[in-house]
């Protein structure tokens, strides 16, 4: 058994560990007021411009020329043979069981498209994921080649993709979650139409934390490209809550000080959400499809940007929740440890008296 002196060096490096804990908590709380401020400051943007592509779709054709095309590739389907999915988790560890969760539910849903005989590539967001997904599947390969024409008067360059393996990581975001910027996300959000367009991709898939608030959030996957229907999120799979997370998280939001109610919407939102259901003919200058190859791209930023908003949110949250349980951990260890240290120390004084009274009696 320890003796007293270990026991109080343990006592100590425990309370320090725990003056640690209840730090990081009460700064993922902070980080998450403001990760809730910037998600609902965003929304306006996003149901504005979703309420002036309804609008476009509802006095539109979506088919035009001579043909009869689409308008925009966007909105085109096409059998799924080699699908891209977007996983979303985070930078920085201890958020509990976050980022575990995000890879698995990322992992089985590629498993279930290789059971399909389709090929995927992976796009993660996040250390968490790239060094996940870094140790299992292969970076995919291009090559670039040159060719000369009319004598070498013309030059003609062209970029072919090797593939190499059935699911292949196509593209790494680290720290891109850290400090949030519309331009990043707009040439993540470039790079991935790209793709689409040359139909090297037949779909596009998001795995990420829908939050909602502390006690309302869910683990999706949806389906981003192509677009079916405007202002709606596809939802292919969802793994909510269990009661004991919602338990464990709305204890450390009260102590915490963070509301356990979903915010609710802007005045300016619920404007925009009028525009494109007003009865009012609206008139456009421009051509449809002028109009859809300008503001389509857009709303697909607006889609990503909504997910690692959401995301970033959840990882606070279970951060949180995560510095909680362990500064309550700490403390129960500290009443435990000072339990033990009281008894190894009556014990030793009952023993040292015995002697005494031993010693007394002897004489």
């Amino acid at each position: 058994m320890a003796n007293v002196l270990d026991l109080r060096r343990r006592i100590r490096s425990v309370k320090n560990t725990r003056q640690i804990t209840k730090a990081m908590k009460m700064v993922s709380a902070a980080k998450l007021r403001r990760a809730q401020e910037r998600a609902l400051q965003a929304r306006p943007y996003a149901q504005m411009l979703t309420s002036v592509l309804e609008s476009l779709v509802r006095r539109a054709d979506l088919y035009g020329g001579a043909n009869g095309t689409l308008l925009h590739p966007l909105l085109m389907e096409r059998d799924e043979k080699n699908v891209l999915v977007l996983v979303v988790a985070g930078d920085k560890g201890f958020a509990g069981a976050f980022n575990s969760n995000i890879l698995k539910a990322a992992q089985s849903f590629i498993d279930q498209r290789r059971a399909l005989g389709q090929t995927v590539d992976v796009e993660s967001v996040g250390r968490k994921a790239r060094d996940s997904f870094r140790k299992r599947y292969p970076e995919a390969v291009y090559e670039r080649t040159t060719e000369h024409y009319d004598n070498d008067l013309s030059t003609h360059h062209e970029t072919l993709r090797r593939r190499q393996s059935p699911v292949e990581v196509l593209g790494e975001h680290q720290n891109l979650l850290l400090k949030l910027d519309i331009d990043d996300v707009s040439a993540l959000s470039r790079s991935v139409i790209e793709r689409y367009e040359r139909e090297e991709i037949d779909a596009v898939y998001v795995v990420y934390n829908e939050f909602k608030s502390v006690i309302a959030q869910r683990l999706v996957v949806e389906k981003l490209l192509p677009i079916r229907k405007l202002g709606t999120h596809e939802i292919t799979a969802a793994e909510e809550m269990t009661e004991e997370e919602r338990e464990a998280a709305g204890r450390a939001a009260l102590s915490s000080g963070v509301s356990l109610e979903e915010p609710e919407a802007l005045e300016i939102e619920a404007e925009a959400r009028k525009f494109g259901t007003a009865d009012v003919d609206y008139l456009y200058d421009q051509a449809p499809e002028h109009l859809f190859r300008d503001l389509m791209p857009r709303y697909v930023t607006t889609q990503i940007l909504h997910a690692m908003l959401e995301s970033v949110a959840a990882e606070h949250a279970a951060r949180m929740t995560a510095m909680d349980a362990a500064t309550n951990n700490a403390g129960d260890m500290i009443d435990a440890l000072s339990l033990t240290m009281n008894r190894v120390r009556q014990a030793a004084i009952t023993k040292e008296i015995i002697e005494i009274v031993s010693g007394a009696a002897a004489l």
